[in-house]
């Protein structure tokens, strides 16, 4: 199953979370390796809309909260390193919106 084009990815999920270092947990250094930083954020937003539209959604469980999908696929970065990646969503339950959660390396 595809996702649709319209699902939500908070800025503040990219510029505050995937794209600042963290002790525990960081994804940032995994981005950087494609040259995605704070300053282009946009791009990668954008990277992982085309990795949505060209990639099918896994069914991954469910919570009081909604329905998880995990989306698998390749970021190009700006400086034209290739990551493989896994993107998680959530189709909530209250309003059918489907928001992406995380994005962390991919191990498959």
């Amino acid at each position: 199953m595809k996702l649709p084009d319209d699902v939500v990815i908070p800025t503040e999920k990219l510029t505050e979370y995937l794209l600042v270092w963290r002790a525990r947990n960081d994804k940032s250094v995994f981005l950087a390796r494609a040259g995605y930083t704070a300053a282009n954020w946009r791009l990668l937003e954008s990277d992982i809309r085309k990795l949505v539209r060209a990639s099918d959604a896994e069914p991954d469980g469910l919570n009081d909260f909604g329905e998880f999908f995990v989306v698998r696929g390749k970021l190009v970065g700006p400086n034209n390193s290739t990551l493989k990646a896994k993107t998680v969503w959530i189709q909530l339950s209250e309003t059918d919106e489907i928001r992406f959660v995380t994005l962390v390396p991919d191990q498959e």
